[in-house]
């Protein structure tokens, strides 16, 4: 099948192009909508030039597809917060000193041990109108009584920026969040926080509602917390309260995919009420009355399970495919796929930046495109071995299809994600009709005992094979380095395999060497990038010194942590070597005297003990010396001076201030990150 033929598809890809290109960019609004008004104006010309002669097809087309392009630039732009002036961004004051900030709590989210966290929409600032999204972080106290979605509060406290990663290869939390439009954060305690007895009440807060109340009855029903935790990720996609240890286990099984609400549950879901709605006929009525059952059965599903963005997606995706089906449009899947892509994308264009996202729709790709192909490999005779052949080969063409990019983000891969499926598979299967049941009934009324007795052992006994399986910690194949060329070529060479793989022959077979042969350039080419490269980093690291130098892969660690010494395990440092594919060759204590591509280092730490004949080209402060800054610049005139977050902030606001006065540029990792030198 030609993809590519459907013109749809082109101009979703086009489309997706324009979001990448504002995204990396940052054209203004202004250029997207002169460039967007321009093609349409030669859509007009060469739409009527090629009624006369029909070889300006081709210009009409590329047009067509430069209009997509610039709608999906445009669609980012109109759906980033921080350009709209009403956004609470432009209003500085609020990052320098505490205000009034009136917001409604939108989505309680994933909590700490010291703060319930919600998302909320600012609807004023002293009084003036500002909008935009913002986490809200209030202190846990058992006595106060819990704040729920849809609650109008003030408060009057400081707006804090979202801190971008401050060491090499951290994940960038601030960028996430800002690619949810999510810009600050505040910090209060119920006791400052003054609730409107007003709540708004729309579709989230309605949503919440009925959360709260399957919840509710599920208690009554005397279902164990851990388990009951566990169900509602599996069933309605919240993970806010399972436990760490638990999610580890899911990690290391090759089961995180059963927690987070996906393609998997929401297709358990269509095809149960396809199963319930079996005896209406196929019919042109029957087949719309089947339709009307799904859209509406997802559509509660979605607000039930909170209208949170993944449940959203995949509501969305299934929508389509049962519209498709329903039009008798199988051969078409492909293309509905990308039309629900393309309308999700025009109405949350930085949904294609989120990981989720990416993960849902390439798992779904490759199992459309994948299961076929790898389901002829063996062919049981009986039905009940036929089912779980098939069902298995759905869970490995999805891991095949995820595999380059699950490497690209998390860096680590769980070996026996097979027999994990092999082994949840029956048990998962039961769980999800069961779930659904359960969940239903509990929206209405208390469930009965003995159902819910049955759900929450089957639930125990998921956990429990998954807790052996993760067991086997050894199969865990963790700190994969891989990067973006390794991404491509892999991508590359899967789809090249699998179209040769389907209808074999020579071109198609050239195609496959070709992009083996980019997967071992790019493993080439990053060897020789990685071993020409010399750095030395100071790492933001709070109360201890780590400070690497780095030749090649080779990495010499320096550091005053005595557990890291001993363990060379460090969640700062296994990031850099994953992303530098380094090795720690060396770990020695904290020098005061370090030499770097012909650049003098001079380290004071706490002892304040230093060679006043040295002079040094850069000074590093740690573990907050007692010196008299001012004197010791007047010595030694470095050309800058780095301060590690080891050294207290009193201090480090008077190091500032005397670099200020003598004019040497000063870094402080508490602030600006780690600093490097190469």
């Amino acid at each position: 099948m030609k993809v590519l033929d459907f013109p749809l598809i082109k101009i979703t890809i086009g489309f997706i192009l324009g979001i990448l290109i504002c995204y990396y960019c940052n054209p203004t609004i202004e250029i997207i909508t002169i460039a967007l008004v321009f093609n349409l104006m030669l859509l007009f010309v060469f739409y009527f030039l090629s009624k006369k002669n029909k070889k300006l097809n081709f210009f009409f087309g590329i047009v067509t597809y430069c209009i997509s392009f610039c709608i999906g630039a445009l669609s980012l732009l109109v759906n980033t917060d921080s350009l709209q002036k009403s956004n609470y961004s432009y209003f500085k004051k609020a990052f320098d000193k505490p205000h009034v900030i009136t917001c409604t709590l939108r989505e309680k989210i994933k909590g700490n041990d010291y703060n319930d966290r919600f998302i909320a929409i600012i609807n004023d600032i002293d009084n003036e109108n500002y909008t935009g999204k913002i986490i809200v972080n209030i202190k846990k106290e058992t006595s106060a009584d819990p704040l729920i979605t849809g609650n109008i509060i003030r408060v009057k406290t400081a707006l804090q920026t979202n801190s971008s990663a401050k060491n090499p290869n951290q994940f960038g939390y601030g960028k996430y969040l800002a690619n949810k439009q999510i810009y600050a954060q505040i910090y209060t305690t119920q006791s400052e926080i003054t609730v409107n007895k007003k709540i708004k009440k729309n579709i989230w807060f309605y949503a919440s509602r009925l959360n709260t109340r399957i919840i509710t009855n599920l208690e009554k029903a005397n279902f164990n917390k851990a388990e009951m935790n566990v169900a509602m990720a599996l069933i309605l996609g919240q993970q806010q309260d399972i436990s760490a240890d638990i999610i580890q286990d899911y990690q290391y099984s090759g089961a995180t995919h059963v927690l987070s609400v996906s393609g998997l549950h929401v297709g358990f879901i269509m095809l149960f009420i396809l199963f319930i709605l079996k005896p209406i006929p196929n019919t042109r009525k029957g087949s719309f009355i089947k339709l009307m059952a799904i859209l509406i059965s997802l559509g509660l599903f979605a607000i039930v399970s909170g209208l949170s963005p993944p449940v959203l997606r995949s509501v969305v995706m299934f929508s389509f495919l049962a519209i498709g089906n329903h039009l008798r449009r199988s051969t078409n899947t492909y293309h509905t796929l990308l039309v629900s892509v393309l309308l999700i994308l025009l109405f949350e264009p930085y949904f294609l930046f989120d990981v989720g996202f990416q993960l849902s729709y390439i798992a779904l790709f490759s199992i459309l495109w994948l299961q076929p192909l790898l389901k002829n490999i063996c062919t049981p005779k009986n039905k009940i071995l036929s089912y779980i052949w098939e069902a298995l080969m759905v869970s490995f063409a999805a891991q095949i299809g995820t595999f380059p990019i699950c490497l690209y983000y998390f860096h680590q891969f769980p070996g026996l994600f097979f027999v994990t499926n092999i082994l949840i598979l029956p048990v998962l299967s039961f769980i999800m009709i069961a779930g659904i049941i359960v969940m239903v009934i509990s929206v209405f009324n208390s469930c009965p005992i003995f159902i819910v007795a049955i759900f929450e052992k089957s639930i125990y006994l998921l956990n429990l094979i998954i807790h052996y399986v993760a067991s086997f910690e050894s199969f865990v194949i963790r700190d994969i380095s891989f990067n973006f060329y390794y991404f491509i070529t892999f991508y590359l060479l899967i789809i090249a395999t699998t179209i040769w793989l389907k209808k074999p022959n020579f071109i198609k077979f050239v195609a496959f060497l070709m992009t083996l042969i980019l997967v071992q350039i790019s493993f080439i080419y990053t060897k020789n990038e990685i071993e020409n490269q010399q750095e030395l980093i100071v790492f933001n690291a709070t109360k201890k010194t780590i400070i690497t130098k780095r030749n090649g892969k080779n990495i010499a660690l320096f550091t005053n942590d005595s557990l890291l010494k001993k363990q060379s395990k460090n969640g700062i440092i296994d990031a850099y070597k994953v992303g530098n594919f380094g090795k720690i060759k060396e770990i020695n204590d904290v020098k005061n005297i370090l030499f770097f591509n012909n650049q003098k280092i001079l380290l004071i730490d706490s002892t304040g003990i230093y060679e006043k004949k040295f002079k040094p080209d850069i000074i590093i402060l740690a573990q907050s010396p007692k010196i008299n800054l001012d004197r010791i610049l007047q010595d030694l005139q470095p050309k800058i001076v780095v301060s590690d977050a080891s050294n207290s902030y009193s201090f480090q606001k008077y190091w500032e201030a005397s670099c200020l006065k003598k004019n040497i540029p000063f870094h402080s990792t508490r602030e600006k990150g780690y600093y490097k030198l190469n």
